[in-house]
């Protein structure tokens, strides 16, 4: 009998021994990808500059940028600005005098600049991979309903996903798109949810095939490991599945801008019932080189997306979306609440509510103008909602977003 024992002891101990060791096995391959994506996605820098919310911004030369590591971009030669620019009416002048608008700038700018021939990088930490549910997965957003399908109002689909949204939308022939946003900083319930405003550029159908560029501000604290606003854009070509990333996390996006960060921190805030801060994105394909081009603020041309990149996005557009999305976990089975926009309701109005102003699309012609028939879309009114309107200083505008949870909303 005691030999027995002894023997299921050593068996005990032995096989404890090897789950441990497979353990270690297995952290240090983890380690060891993760050390090898860090090396891949922070390039030498020329110059490093501390934001003072914690960030690190290395000034990259143009050159060395991650976006070669393309296979359709090996022998890519940088375009350095875009051969066309849209034409059209210039609403940022137009100010309605009682409503204040100002502009927004990024932290690190606070204690220095990137010099000229260089991009700034948001610097990848270790950390910020760790939080992801794999290093391939790192940058990237959820395949499920991360875009709004306004044709197709699927409960189950929502529930299953938890991305919900409140956008409006155009469909037609569209090569770009602008507008104004206000930029605010709601409140995340659960690390693993975001809220996001942004515009969307789609083609292709909402299955597998899915061609999507998208910009505008986020909170997300699973990408960023905090609670800061920040300027992101994404892109995919295959429905999120494999193709795409936020910001300069994977190959793809060509920065030509030494002033803008993306992925870095916003400021000012806009605050409730006080001063409104906002942004203004647009986004256009070059009617020459067939790559789609993104400009942040006046004049401020950040960089493009190659036309290789895409399969429906070589040609054009066939719907644009405006509008604020959220992910909503329902972990304790209660909706989630995470805030979109400011968190208000849309008929709050100006200095509450967050909005979208002087909305419009780039047509056939490559000249700016109000969209026609905007329609609209939102899985669960009760919890986030938007509306449209016009005005003569605002031209088309938005207001969208919500609390989430609420008596209404449960």
């Amino acid at each position: 009998m005691m030999e027995l024992n002894r023997f299921s002891c050593f068996a005990v101990v032995l096989c404890v021994t090897v789950i441990m060791a497979a353990r270690s096995s297995h952290a240090a391959g983890n380690e060891f990808e993760v050390v090898k994506h860090l090396n891949r996605l922070n390039k030498p820098s020329v110059k490093s500059i501390k934001s003072p919310d914690g960030d690190i911004i290395d000034c990259v030369h143009i050159s060395h940028q991650s976006a070669f590591d393309h296979p359709s971009l090996k022998n890519h030669k940088i375009q350095m600005r875009p051969n066309f620019h849209p034409e059209g009416v210039n609403y940022e002048s137009m100010k309605v005098l009682s409503e204040k608008q100002e502009t927004v700038t990024q932290l690190w700018h606070l204690n220095g600049n990137c010099p000229q021939g260089t991009i700034p990088i948001r610097r990848t930490k270790k950390e910020d991979v760790l939080r992801a549910s794999s290093v391939k997965k790192y940058g990237k957003k959820s395949r499920v309903s991360a875009v709004a399908h306004p044709n197709s109002i699927d409960l189950d689909l929502i529930n299953q996903s938890g991305h919900q949204h409140a956008i409006a939308y155009v469909e037609g022939e569209f090569y770009g798109a602008k507008a104004t946003m206000n930029v605010w900083d709601p409140q995340i319930q659960q690390p693993n949810e975001f809220s996001l405003s942004q515009i969307w550029l789609l083609g292709g159908s909402f299955a597998e095939d899915l061609n999507s560029i998208e910009a505008g501000w986020q909170v997300s604290p699973d990408l960023y490991g905090d609670n800061n606003t920040r300027f992101f854009t994404y892109w995919t070509s295959d429905a999120y599945q494999a193709t795409g990333c936020y910001n300069l996390l994977c190959s793809g996006f060509i920065q030509i801008n030494n002033q803008i960060a993306l992925g870095a921190s916003i400021s000012p805030i806009s605050k409730y019932h006080s001063s409104q801060y906002d942004i203004s994105i647009l986004i256009w394909k070059d009617p020459e080189q067939g790559n789609w081009w993104m400009q942040f603020g006046n004049g401020n041309v950040i960089g493009y997306w190659p036309a290789s990149l895409f399969s429906y996005l070589t040609d054009k557009a066939s719907m644009i979306q405006w509008g604020g999305e959220v992910v909503n976990s329902a972990s304790d089975g209660q909706h989630t609440t995470t805030q979109m926009g400011s968190g208000h309701f849309p008929e709050e109005g100006f200095g509450k509510s967050s909005y979208f102003r002087n909305v419009q699309i780039v047509d056939g012609s490559n000249s700016l103008r109000a969209p026609k028939d905007i329609d609209t879309y939102t899985e669960q009114p009760n919890c986030y909602d938007v509306q449209t309107g016009k005005s003569d200083g605002w031209g088309s505008y938005i207001y969208y977003g919500g609390p989430g949870r609420n008596s209404n909303c449960p």
